[in-house]
């Protein structure tokens, strides 16, 4: 059988838009739900032709706010997707959900529908800055969701953001000290970064906003490191942090550059070689699929080498770095097409990466300069 499947499903509707994402979310005052739960299994059904033979090893609901879709659509999704390909004994199945009471309620049904791990965008505890992030939960709304997602899920992550403007060291050191204390398994920490379009890089072209410099952000994610590392959950990617045996399984596929299935507006996906995007805007996603039977925008053949190279920029995200014999397999190309061995040899010398046969690894003195060394050791052309 060949290697299992990830599913990606995109929810894309929020109760409000954040001023730091460029995430596919839009605010509507009123979703079909019938509409939407018939088109999101319209578009799996053609998925699902497309990969037979495929065991499902996990689902992952990413959003917009997935947390807003009705657990009814949630199981639905869930059992098609079991029907079609059948699901892993071990499948893990998570939604990513914000703290807000009113979701919070739905976790038990949530639970009830198939989902076993949630990803909670908490951001903060701080009221202050909830507000600067255009959060609509408050601390003790994250802390009762935490709570909340510990009794319903066998698993719980939830998201940090730090290197906010201003942002002092000891100040991040007590909130990652709280955040630790709920003695979750995963934690994602996010440095704050500009994205274009959003509203902070209006702010931030104006001067308005202005984010930590190289040092005050280096100085922050070591003491992250640090603090995790002593707390059992050691960094597994840049932003991702685990105890052992409870890293995200399905980000753990787009690292390791597996074939995935990306159904929903704005979703990607990559199978059988090819790269999918669907239409992001929910009218012409649901157009889409009632002309089509599917939500497909773009379909594209991806050639050997830009393979290759999308295998190497997300495999040396991880700790464990990437095994070039695997790309090597998935392109067809030797390695020596796809890395400069000269380079490797140069930053192994300087303590930045770690070479072991097939096995390479950029090592935690090198991650802060991973875009360098991305650019000097992966081969492009």
């Amino acid at each position: 059988m060949a290697e299992p499947l990830a599913l990606y499903v995109h929810w894309p509707f929020c109760v409000s838009k954040c001023p730091y994402c460029d995430f596919n979310s839009h605010v509507r005052e009123r979703v079909d739900q019938e509409v939407w739960r018939a088109a999101l299994l319209a578009d799996l059904r053609y998925e699902a032709a497309l990969l037979p033979g495929r065991r499902v090893s996990s689902i992952f609901f990413g959003g917009g706010t997935p947390s807003l879709m009705p657990p009814a659509t949630v199981a639905a999704v869930i059992a098609e997707a079991a029907a079609l390909w059948g699901l892993a004994e071990d499948c893990e199945i998570t939604l990513e959900a914000n703290p807000n009471s009113v979701e919070v309620a739905a976790f038990a049904d949530l639970a009830a529908a198939g989902v076993n791990r949630v990803s909670i965008g908490v951001q903060s505890f701080d009221p202050q800055v909830l507000e600067f992030l255009g959060r609509a939960h408050s601390g003790d709304e994250a802390r009762r969701a935490i709570a909340a997602a510990q009794s319903c899920f066998g698993r719980a992550s939830f998201d940090l953001i730090y290197a906010r403007p201003g942002q002092a060291l000891s100040d991040w050191e007590r909130e990652l000290a709280d955040a630790l204390a709920f003695g979750m398994g995963h934690l994602s920490l996010y440095q704050l970064t500009i994205e274009p379009g959003t509203r902070f890089a209006t702010l931030a072209a104006k001067g308005e906003l202005v984010i930590p410099d190289g040092d005050a952000a280096a100085d922050l994610f070591d003491a992250t490191q640090a603090m995790t590392r002593a707390a059992g959950l050691p960094r597994y990617e840049v932003s991702n942090h685990a105890r052992p045996g409870e890293e995200s399984r399905h980000n753990l596929t787009y690292w390791r550059y597996g074939d995935y299935a990306g159904v929903g507006p704005g979703a990607h996906g990559r199978r059988l070689c090819q790269a999918t995007e669907r239409h992001k805007k929910p009218e012409n996603f649901i157009a889409a699929v009632e002309r089509n039977s599917h939500g497909i925008k773009v379909e594209s053949d991806l050639p050997a080498h830009e393979r290759a190279t999308e295998a190497m920029l997300m495999g040396l995200r991880l700790s464990e770095g990437v095994d070039l014999a695997r790309v090597e397999a998935r392109s067809g190309l030797e390695r020596a097409a796809f890395v400069d061995a000269d380079a490797v040899a140069r930053l192994a010398g300087m303590g930045l990466m770690r070479a072991d046969g097939d096995r390479l690894a950029v090592t935690g003195d090198g991650i802060l300069l991973l875009d360098s060394i991305l650019s000097e050791v992966v081969r492009t052309d």
